[in-house]
């Protein structure tokens, strides 16, 4: 059935204010923009906007969705401002769980702690014996109690594994942190073939799109094919939850443990819906573990330059890789040492024609750096809500007379570059309009500062394109989706008021009405 959606304000995102005063759909795509009176004997259905103001879909460039799922469901530890809550949190709820249950905790951040202090291992222990494995916000560190390291064979005697490190007290004893690669040491203890596994990654997935298309995110690229056992599990999952129930745009971007391996399987994605996308690769760790690599030191650790997750020459094989099978990398790179490894890499492997590299995060860039990636077909896939999360603890780890770009997304988009903009969820809140607030105002909502780095501002219009364009670009598709254009999908994010008109608190405000995935009304508020 042809619809023709009108009677509101409706943002077309191709010029900054640019607005039609009606929109025809039909089968999923946009056949025309324009007035009411020209295309309303061609609609077979009118669909009364009332005037509320709609745009392109927001897409979600860089989060992990199974994992956004998990966290609603898991112990949320984000609220916690102490060492000794986080103790009395965790003992609360291990309490009620079956002897031998896991109690799986997701965000603690020591950097909100009034005291700074992590817990231990023995601290741990005192509140059960059930095995305790807890996220650190950024997911490069994980807390657990002894009862975990057991199940996951790690003791005192155990040697770091490659891209890992295993924490220790001043003693050599294990203290429960694990860093990086080291997390799996435990994570991949989980039973990953029961039933009940399979389960709740079902149940998780569904969670997460129900939760992001209520808040207008018509799609996500998402990456968690190498974190639940074989691939095929989480992505029979996506096929399911998504390929045959619901319209939601899923881009797939496929670590490198199992790249190869799909690729040679002919892995199968249920379209339209799922898609598959770039070759995932971790460079380094996080600023809050202290495992970002960096050219100089941190300025609070004498002598700690961070981690690299790879050594030059397997991030050179892992670009040939997928180089190998015409695809492009998708990097974390937080530091200015993880970008210089990449940056030789694929100077080195060019992108293959038609497709780009995507860097993501970029915190930390050199000058030098930032000339180069100018001259490279890539996309940068920003989180604006790291600004608001990292400072001002961040200036303390790197010194406030770091040189190079820090956090620079105005700089980026000013030089000309490509950028997405994502949340890194459950790292950070899934919400488009706190992100769309961090990356323009620099600041957290209640704070009475100004925003940090206030020259990296950016406008309310440059934001919601970055989530509209920015993210079309990071798949290749911008000539598709992300504008409301004839010719394009019919993906809409419709909010009760202007985010583009007001203050920003006022944008925070606003509430999702509609979201509309070709053509479909898959999310309405009642």
């Amino acid at each position: 059935m042809t619809q023709l959606w009108t009677n509101g304000t409706i943002y077309t995102m191709e010029n900054e204010m640019e607005t039609v005063n009606a929109v025809l759909v039909n089968n999923g795509k946009i056949q025309a923009v324009g007035s009411f009176e020209e295309l309303q004997p061609l609609a077979e259905e009118i669909i009364d906007l009332q005037g509320a103001t709609m745009y392109p879909g927001f897409v979600d460039s860089h989060l992990h969705m199974i994992g956004h799922g998990a966290k609603l469901q898991r112990l949320d530890l984000t609220t916690v401002k102490s060492a000794d809550e986080l103790l009395r949190v965790v003992g609360e709820v291990a309490a009620t769980l079956k002897p031998g249950e896991w109690l799986i905790g997701e965000g603690w951040n020591e950097n909100q702690f009034t005291d700074s202090r992590i817990p231990t291992r023995n601290e741990l222990d005192a509140q059960s014996t059930n095995p305790i494995l807890l996220n650190r916000v950024c997911h490069h560190v994980v807390l657990v109690n002894s009862a975990a390291l057991a199940i996951g064979n790690v003791t005192n005697d155990t040697i770091d594994p490659e891209g890992g490190k295993i924490g220790r007290d001043p003693n050599g004893d294990l203290n429960g942190l694990l860093y990086e690669q080291a997390t799996e040491l435990v994570a991949s203890a989980l039973n990953k073939e029961s039933e009940e596994y399979i389960q709740l990654l079902e149940k998780s997935l569904t969670l997460a799109v129900e939760d992001m298309l209520s808040h207008g995110l018509t799609g996500g690229h998402t990456e968690e094919m190498s974190y639940f056992g074989a691939y095929s599990l989480p992505l029979s999952t996506y096929n399911r939850v998504i390929g045959e129930k619901q319209n939601f745009r899923v881009n797939l971007l496929r670590h490198h443990h199992v790249f190869k391996e799909m690729m040679e399987q002919e892995a199968h994605f249920e379209g339209p819906f799922v898609e598959p996308g770039a070759m995932k690769i971790f460079a380094d760790g996080s600023y809050g573990g202290s495992t970002a690599a960096l050219l100089e030191p941190y300025a609070n650790e004498e002598g700690n330059y961070g981690m690299l997750i790879h050594s030059n020459e397997q991030m050179e094989q892992l670009v040939q890789l997928a180089r190998k099978y015409n695809e492009a990398v998708a990097i974390h790179l937080i530091g200015d040492a993880g970008v210089e490894q990449v940056l030789n890499c694929i100077e080195k492997y060019p992108v293959p024609e038609g497709k780009r590299d995507r860097l993501i995060h970029c915190c930390l860039v050199t000058e030098t750096q930032l000339e180069r990636i100018k001259k490279l077909p890539v996309i940068l896939d920003l989180q604006p809500a790291f600004v608001p999360s990292d400072f001002p603890w961040v200036l303390e780890k790197l010194g406030e007379n770091r040189s190079g770009y820090l956090y620079a997304w105005k700089t980026f988009m000013d030089e000309g570059l490509m950028c997405a903009a994502g949340t890194d969820a459950p790292i950070e809140a899934i919400s488009p309009l706190q992100n769309i607030y961090a990356a323009v105002e620099r600041k957290k909502s209640n704070a009475t500062h100004d925003g940090y780095i206030q020259s990296e501002k950016l406008t309310r219009f440059e934001a919601i394109r970055m989530y509209t364009v920015g993210s079309a670009q990071a798949i290749c598709k911008e000539h598709e989706r992300g504008l409301i254009k004839a010719g394009f999908d019919a993906d809409f994010s419709i909010f009760d008021q202007d985010l583009l008109q007001g203050t920003s608190e006022q944008m925070l405000q606003a509430k999702v009405l509609k979201t509309v995935v070709a053509g479909k009304i898959v999310f309405e508020r009642k």
